[in-house]
């Protein structure tokens, strides 16, 4: 059983391999630009650019599952190809934010959506993974916590509960190796829910960095974000964040459904990752 492991720049797509070389699972890793990429030893690269589907057919020969990144621009011919070559089993790397009514008008959702309606309309079976935020998601503090400034919040009690990385690969790998866990879908979280200012609480108590909370109107973090993301992907997150100000977030047991264990902490992600919060 060939797996291909598509993003594998990525943080999940890079631990995903691993952890199926490490068990023994046969493992190829894919990204739009293989060269460089930093695999164990024996695992084989190959090109794979969800954007051209000419590079579909000889990162898919020989392969039995995928675990892949929502990327709707060409999803069928992904699928088509992916029958071709004798697929039989896909592991969506998807978004919780589908779960939100009319996804498909959502900014941050849409793209996940779409790409969900494709493959549950094809014939091959098909695991949903829906993590919510990322722990990661929090790097884009650092930068304040490494200069001494305040990090601007414009809702800093809007509740999330971030998920760690590896959670997501671990779920993944339990997908794509244990048949009695496949075709269905599974809403992947931290396990507690956190405010925005809580978890900046939790990285300066890792980190030995001191930091304060700066309430920032929902207009100027958006004009200071101009530069780093969309426009609709900002307004998204801004309505997101004002839907769950002062609200708990979901904690679902997805995580350990697919693992048989609890998902890690947002405190433990913090304690692994103080040193991107250092000055």
């Amino acid at each position: 059983m060939l797996t291909l492991v598509t993003g594998c720049r990525g943080r999940v797509g890079s631990a995903l391999t691993a952890l199926l070389h490490q068990g023994g699972h046969a493992v190829r890793a894919a990204s739009r630009t293989p060269a460089g990429l930093s695999l164990p030893p024996g695992v084989p690269a190959a090109a794979c650019d969800l954007g051209d589907p000419a590079t579909f057919p000889a990162a898919l020969d020989g392969v039995d599952s995928v675990f892949l990144y929502a990327e709707p621009a060409h999803i069928h011919a992904f699928l088509a190809a992916a029958r071709t070559a004798g697929v039989r089993h896909i592991v969506l790397l998807s978004s919780s934010s589908v779960l939100a009514p009319d996804p498909e008008s959502n900014p941050v959702a849409a793209s996940h959506h779409a790409v969900e309606q494709a493959l549950t309309a094809s014939p091959l079976t098909t695991t949903l993974l829906r993590p919510g935020a990322f722990a990661t998601n929090a790097y884009q503090w650092s930068g304040a916590f490494r200069s001494g400034h305040p990090v601007d919040l414009p809702h800093p009690r809007s509740e999330g509960a971030p998920i760690h990385e590896t959670d997501i690969a671990e779920a993944a790998l339990a997908a794509l190796t244990e048949p009695a866990l496949q075709g269905a879908a599974y809403h992947l979280t931290g396990p507690e829910s956190l405010s925005a200012a809580e978890q900046v609480a939790i990285l300066a108590s890792a980190s030995g960095s001191p930091a304060t909370v700066n309430a920032v109107s929902p207009a100027a973090w958006k004009k200071a974000m101009a530069p780093f993301m969309p426009e609709q992907v900002a307004d998204g997150l801004l309505a997101h964040w004002a839907l769950t100000d002062g609200s708990p977030a979901e904690v679902a047991d997805g995580v350990r459904k697919l693992t048989g264990r609890p998902a890690r902490t947002f405190a433990s992600w913090a304690a692994e990752h103080a040193a991107a919060f250092r000055a």
